[in-house]
C-alpha cells in the first residue's frame, strides 16, 4: 500500500452533475461564507434528510477525520455521500470511505432544501462564491495590535479559536517577559495553519533521503543522496504548484510559511536551509523536514558555523513526528548525536526509532543489533519507557535474501504497515497535537514569567545592581529551586539552565517587568475555562 493513499477523499469520481449540487448545497449551508460547515449549521442542516442521531453522529465523526470542528467542502461532499447510503440502508461505517459504493453514491434526500436553496440563489444571485473555501476570517487577527478583541462569530474552528486566545490571553505574557528571547518566537498566522510535519534524524548515509522518496514514490527537487554526507542542509519537502527550491532567506520571510522563527538563527544556518516543493497528494497532508547527516569526531566542532542542536530542537517542536534513523553498521552515537536526541526533551512522545537497511544483515545478528541499540538508546534518553522500534529496509529495491522466513519479508512488511498507519494518523491527530503544544507553550510561558519576575524582585533598588545581576546567574539553578517551591511547579517544566543563563547574560534583569497578576490569572483561566469551552463547542454536534 502506497503511502500517498494517506487521507485522501474519494470526491474526483462524482460526476459533475452531483458536484454542482453539492457545491449549491454546501454554499446554502455554510450560512457565513467562510469556507467552513460547522457543526451549529450541521444540526440544522443534516435534520432534514430524517436520518437517526446516531446514524448523524457517525457521519460526522467520519468526515470530520481531523477534529477540526467543521467540514471543508471535500468533507462535506463525503458527509453527504454517507448521509445517502445511511438512507438506503446501508450501516455507517470507516469501511465505507473506501468503497465502490461511496463513490457512485447519488446525491440524498433533504426535504425542502432545494426549495430553501432556490430561494437563498435569488436573493444572492450577484454573490457567487467559489468553489475553493474562503480564507478564514483569522487570516487578518494577527496584523492587529494584540489587544484588539476578536468577535466570537469569527471563530469558526478550534484552529480559530487558539488563535484568538493566543493575541488575547497568551502573547501579552509571552511579550511582558521577552518569552520569545528565551524559549520561542511568538506565534504567527501560518504557525497555526501549517501541514503536520515529520523530521528525520539520523547519523549520515542512514537513509533519510531515501526514506522520503520511498513515501513519495518518487524523487524531490535538491535530493541527493550517497554513501557520503550529501545533504548538507536542512530541507523542507513540502507541496507547492509546480517543482522548484526556494533558498532559506527567502523562506524565512514569507508570511505565508511557518518558518519565521528560524531568523533567530542567522544568516550562516540560512544558507544552509531550503524548501523543496513540488505537487504531490502526500504533501497536501504532511511535510517533511530532511535534515544533515550527523556527524562524529572532529568534524562535529569544525563545519557547524550555526548552532545544529537549537535548530533540530525547533523543529522537533513544531514536528508531529520525529524519526531517528540508524544504520545496522553504524549504531555508534556520537556526541553530535547525543547532543540532538537530548535536545529532543519533553517531545518524547513524538519519537519514533527506525532501524534502517535490516536486510543488509543476517537474523542473528539483527537480534544482537536490536538489543544493542535499545541499551544505547536507553542510556542516552534517560527514559524508563521502551522506544518504539521500527525494522525495515525502506527504500525501493526488493528486500536481501540475508534473512529469511517470518523475519524477512513478512517482517519487513509488517513493520512497514505500522510505520504508515502511525504516518497516516498523523492528519487525524493534528488538531489535538496543536491543542497539546499550545497548552505546553502556555504553561512554558507561565514559568518563564516566574522565573524572570522572581530575578526581578531579587535586585537591589539602587547601588550594586551589575554584581547582584552576576550572583543571581551563577546561581540560576538555584533561583530556579526557589522559583519551583514557592509556586509549586513541576521541576521538569522548567527550561535547560545553561541556556537560559547565556540569553539572560545579554539582558538588563532590572529592566524587566514585575510579576503581573492579572497576565497570569488570563493564561490560567484560558488553560481552565477557555480551552475546554473551545473544544466542548467543536466537538461532534450529536454527542
Amino acid at each position: 500500500m502506497h503511502i500517498m493513499e494517506i487521507d485522501t477523499i474519494p470526491i474526483d469520481s462524482c460526476s459533475k452533475e452531483n458536484l454542482t449540487i453539492y457545491q449549491e448545497w454546501f454554499n446554502y449551508a455554510d450560512s457565513d461564507g467562510d469556507g467552513r460547515f460547522t457543526g451549529n449549521e450541521a444540526t440544522k442542516f443534516f435534520e432534514m434528510s430524517h436520518l437517526s442521531r446516531q446514524d448523524l453522529k457517525q457521519v460526522w465523526a467520519i468526515a470530520d477525520s481531523k477534529r477540526e470542528g467543521y467540514l471543508g467542502f471535500k468533507e462535506f461532499v463525503i458527509s453527504m455521500q454517507l448521509v445517502s447510503l445511511g438512507q438506503s440502508g446501508y450501516s455507517i461505517t470507516h469501511d465505507l470511505l473506501t468503497s465502490d459504493i461511496l463513490r457512485n453514491a447519488k446525491p440524498p434526500t433533504m426535504e425542502g432544501l432545494d426549495a430553501l436553496v432556490a430561494k437563498k440563489k435569488r436573493k444572492h444571485k450577484d454573490k457567487d462564491r467559489a468553489v475553493s473555501p474562503l480564507p478564514s476570517p483569522s487570516s487578518k487577527w494577527f496584523s492587529a495590535k494584540s489587544s484588539k478583541k476578536v468577535s466570537a462569530n469569527s471563530v469558526t474552528s478550534i484552529i480559530d479559536g487558539l488563535k484568538k486566545l493566543y493575541i488575547q490571553k497568551l502573547k501579552p505574557l509571552e511579550v511582558a517577559y521577552k518569552f520569545n528571547d528565551f524559549v520561542s518566537p511568538l506565534l504567527t498566522n501560518s504557525d497555526f495553519d501549517a501541514k503536520p510535519m515529520v523530521m528525520l534524524l539520523g547519523q549520515y548515509s542512514t537513509g533519510k533521503t531515501t526514506f522520503i522518496k520511498h513515501m513519495l514514490q518518487s524523487s524531490y527537487p535538491g535530493a541527493h543522496i550517497g554513501p557520503e554526507p550529501t545533504t548538507d542542509r536542512f530541507v523542507v519537502v513540502m507541496h507547492g504548484p509546480d517543482e522548484r527550491s526556494i533558498p532559506g532567506n527567502t523562506v524565512a520571510v514569507q508570511a505565508d510559511m511557518p518558518f519565521n522563527g528560524l531568523t533567530t538563527f542567522g544568516t550562516s544556518f540560512l544558507s544552509k536551509f531550503e524548501c523543496s516543493q513540488m505537487p504531490h497528494p502526500l504533501l497536501e497532508h504532511i511535510t517533511f523536514v530532511d535534515t544533515p547527516g550527523v556527524l562524529s569526531g572532529e568534524k562535529q566542532r569544525t563545519q557547524r558555523s550555526y548552532d545544529f542542536t537549537g535548530v533540530t530542537s525547533w523543529f522537533a517542536a513544531k514536528s508531529d513526528l520525529i524519526l531517528l534513523l540508524f544504520d545496522p553498521h553504524k549504531l555508534d552515537i556520537s556526541d553530535e548525536f547525543k547532543r540532538v536526541i537530548s535536545s529532543l526533551h519533553g517531545h518524547d512522545d513524538k519519537i519514533r526509532v527506525v532501524l534502517n537497511k535490516a536486510d543488509q544483515v543476517d537474523t542473528q545478528q539483527l537480534m544482537r543489533i536490536y538489543g544493542a541499540l535499545m541499551w544505547s538508546l536507553g542510556k542516552v534518553l534517560n527514559v524508563p519507557e521502551v522506544m518504539r522500534v521500527y525494522i525495515g529496509s525502506f527504500n525501493d529495491k526488493p528486500v536481501s535474501n540475508t534473512i529469511s522466513g517470518l523475519l524477512g519479508n513478512e517482517l519487513f512488511e509488517r513493520e512497514q504497515e505500522d510505520l504508515l498507519t502511525d504516518l497516516k494518523d498523523i492528519p487525524k491527530k493534528a488538531c489535538d497535537r496543536k491543542i497539546n503544544e499550545f497548552v505546553k507553550r502556555a504553561r512554558a510561558a507561565k514559568i518563564h514569567a516566574y522565573i524572570i519576575s522572581h530575578l526581578k524582585k531579587q535586585m537591589p533598588a539602587m547601588m550594586g545592581k551589575a554584581k547582584a545581576q552576576q550572583k543571581l546567574i551563577d546561581n540560576l539553578e538555584g533561583e530556579f529551586a526557589k522559583v519551583q517551591r514557592e509556586f509549586h511547579l513541576p521541576p521538569g517544566d522548567f527550561p535547560d539552565v545553561e541556556h537560559f543563563k547565556e540569553v539572560l547574560s545579554g539582558y538588563n534583569i532590572d529592566k524587566f517587568e514585575k510579576l503581573k497578576p492579572q497576565k497570569i490569572q488570563a493564561v490560567d483561566d484560558m488553560l481552565a475555562h477557555d480551552i475546554p469551552n473551545l473544544l466542548k463547542s467543536f466537538r461532534n454536534p450529536y454527542g
